[in-house]
């Protein structure tokens, strides 16, 4: 069976290997691909990806937990809502008399009504609401002991990264790029996160950092992106990128001196940040960023699934996760 299924998959991507790419258009005989497209378009499409998945998600999930509630029920040869009524609903309580008045309490203002008015109804409610969360958490026991596999995948956008400015296992098979602004205020929140993922995972997860400094609203962005480059041709690149989401000060004479204290050649640290050297690369940052969708900063693409802002571990962890069983 398993050497059958195989061969089929094989068979797959042999077709698809051959189907022709398609022509969207052509100019003087030469031939626009659709996939031509996507470095100007994948970021604009990306909302409407991520919809379509997030319904698709959805009636998934639901699928899955009505073939699921139907294989328990086929066992125990009874109906799914037997099934319920007698794993669920009969093992759920009635509110007590102190449930329903501290819901009375919280819903006070919004009701407007004596509490003997509105007992029956709130009753009602919260029993409503216990049967409801008994039979997602049903489904959750039926759900974690049951070989469920999911390959549904989130929409993805291939985005590149800078081998100088990597941390962690180059060939690891996760590998998340954020686009950054030192001056931003969520993207420092957000780093001890990204430090205990990397301790988390190990050679697991990588990490690349591009810049996406927004001038109009920070300053000094810029001039700290720029300064961070100057540090990576000394080879100090996470030193003084780690250096600078701890500064209180961003200017040209804090940046130096952040560079003094990393022993630095001052000097050529100096010339490297008065000239501007890499004022080119870090627009090519910037427009490569936007163009894969991200409006604001810290913006973050984990194996190419787009994550945006300053998100808890448990976000990431999410992610990589998936990845890693995909893996």
């Amino acid at each position: 069976m398993g050497c059958l299924l195989g061969s089929a998959a094989a068979l797959a991507q042999n077709t698809d290997a051959a189907k022709p790419k398609p022509i969207v258009a052509t100019v003087g005989g030469e031939p626009i691909y659709d996939e031509d497209l996507a470095p100007t378009v994948q970021g604009q499409l990306l909302p409407l990806r991520n919809q379509e998945y997030e319904i698709k998600k959805r009636a998934l999930d639901s699928l899955i937990e009505q073939r699921l509630l139907e294989k328990a029920a086929k066992k125990n040869g009874i109906t799914t809502e037997k099934l319920l009524g007698q794993e669920v609903d009969s093992k759920v309580q009635d509110p007590s008399d102190a449930e329903v008045e501290a819901y009375y309490l919280a819903q006070k203002d919004r009701l407007n009504r004596p509490l003997d008015e509105v007992k029956v109804q709130l009753h009602q409610t919260l029993k409503q609401a216990k049967l409801q969360q008994a039979r997602q958490d049903y489904v959750k026991h039926l759900r974690a002991k049951s070989s469920v596999s999911v390959l549904l995948a989130p929409p993805k956008i291939q985005v590149g990264y800078d081998p100088k400015r990597l941390r962690g296992n180059p060939k690891a098979p996760v590998m998340i790029v954020e686009f950054s602004d030192y001056q931003c205020p969520y993207c420092r929140q957000v780093e001890p996160v990204i430090q205990d993922l990397l301790t988390k995972y190990g050679d697991k997860v990588s990490f690349s950092y591009r810049d996406l400094p927004l001038r109009q609203i920070h300053p000094q962005a810029q001039i700290a992106a720029e300064a961070s480059r100057c540090a990576e041709e000394q080879r100090k690149f996470w030193e003084y990128h780690d250096t600078l989401f701890t500064a209180s000060k961003l200017d040209h004479d804090a940046l130096l001196g952040y560079a003094r204290a990393l022993k630095l050649d001052d000097k050529q640290f100096d010339s490297c940040l008065t000239s501007e050297t890499y004022k080119a690369e870090i627009e090519q940052d910037l427009r490569e960023g936007m163009q894969a969708g991200v409006n604001g900063t810290p913006g973050f693409f984990i194996n190419g699934v787009a994550l945006s802002g300053s998100q808890p571990k448990e976000s990431f962890a999410q992610i990589i996760d998936q990845e890693l069983a995909r893996k």
